[in-house]
């Protein structure tokens, strides 16, 4: 068994590296202060090739494994989480949607504007009333001729309002539930298609959340999303690499704050030493890097499973839930460490923590992970 990163693998993290460093640190605090969404950075993630990095280049990307894109959202949650869920949202619950699900005419259409970054994607599952229990949605789909007619609310949906186009579940036949969702491809400017106000969040100030209204919105045929009565089908099994995401995300997070920690308990002195030399704080340090070693390697292999092609939804909720409750628990820490000063914006940490809290909650709650990995472990 092999641990060891390839030098592909290397090569990519060393490359997303040195783009966060040059395009995405710079100005992250000054954007989430201000509220403001990361357009240059987006470009500039669609110049260098990296959205869409793991599409076949038959249909406009890069063709790389599932692994290497794991690492480019870890990489990039390192240096600015709002930049890495606008990533992950517009590559995997949109882009990868329609790759997995999509018709060829779809594919060979939609995933080269979207790894060009001509369009931005965005991902339409949740509403008031249906979060944790997607199956119960009540936006609804009728069949009118050689189209379809939707009708709804979708809420907390990220990249609202400034997305292009948005994979929309809207239940076709109520009587039959979850079998009844059916997904389909919904653009900005379709008539009827309207957005709420920008939600006024704990955290991830630069993206932009809001809802999104559909009334009487008539959307084609070849805009439905694989076949009638599937959308449920499909949004798990988005969801599953989105999952990959978010641990991928929180384990960036922890990253950065056991960069920043580290160096601070070395200088920071107090009692007449550095505070590095007090147990209290090395203790802190080393559940830390402990946690987010286990973390990464989780989320490495659920990535890698992934990439083989295998059922791995255990895997996925593990990594997901554990990198997640790890990364909440640790971004307090590192506040803790730093004292007066974690709880100043000049020093990131309490942005950290604020930016951890959601990755519990989104892609499915740390619960409903539980409620997946035990059903998993039952059928064993």
């Amino acid at each position: 068994m092999n641990f060891n990163l390839s030098e592909d693998q290397e090569a990519i993290r060393s490359a997303v590296r040195e783009f966060v460093k040059k395009e995405v640190e710079p100005g992250a605090a000054d954007r989430d202060r201000n509220h403001e969404f990361p357009w240059g950075v987006f470009k500039a993630l669609a110049r260098d090739g990296y959205l869409c990095m793991h599409v076949p280049e038959k249909y406009g990307g890069g063709g790389a494994d599932y692994l290497s894109y794991a690492i480019v959202i870890e990489e990039l949650a390192r240096g600015d989480a709002v930049t890495s869920v606008i990533f992950e949202v517009h590559n995997t619950l949109h882009s990868e949607a329609i790759l997995h699900f999509g018709s060829e005419d779809q594919k060979l259409y939609h995933l080269p504007r979207l790894a060009r970054g001509e369009v931005l994607g965005a991902y339409c599952l949740t509403e008031p009333g249906a979060g944790s229990d997607a199956g119960s949605l009540r936006t609804r789909a009728e069949k009118d001729g050689d189209s379809y007619v939707l009708n709804g609310q979708k809420t907390f949906i990220t990249n609202g309002g400034v997305a292009d186009q948005y994979i929309v579940m809207a239940n076709l036949d109520p009587g039959k539930g979850a079998k009844g969702i059916t997904a389909f491809i919904v653009t900005k400017d379709m008539p009827g298609v309207s957005f709420g106000k920008p939600e006024e969040k704990l955290g991830l100030h630069a993206s932009q959340t809001t809802d999104v209204f559909l009334e009487n919105v008539r959307v084609p045929a070849a805009n439905r999303l694989g076949e009638e009565g599937q959308g449920f089908k499909i949004a798990l099994a988005t969801l599953d690499g989105g999952r990959i995401g978010i641990a991928a995300q929180a384990v960036g997070l922890v990253q950065r704050a056991l960069d920043i920690t580290v160096p601070y308990a070395r200088e920071r002195q107090q009692f007449g030493k550095p505070i590095a030399e007090f147990q209290a704080i090395q203790w802190k340090l080393a559940d830390m890097a402990t946690d987010l070693e286990a973390a990464r390697l989780m989320m490495y292999r659920a990535a890698f499973l992934r990439q083989q092609g295998g059922k791995a939804t255990r895997e996925i909720s593990m990594a997901k839930l554990f990198a997640s409750e790890m990364a909440m628990r640790h971004t307090v820490e590192a506040v803790q460490i730093l004292g007066g000063y974690g709880y100043l914006r000049d020093y990131t940490v309490e942005r950290l923590m604020r930016e951890a809290k959601i990755t519990q909650l989104y892609e499915g709650t740390s619960e409903i992970q539980r409620l997946v990995i035990a059903r998993e472990v039952l059928r064993d």
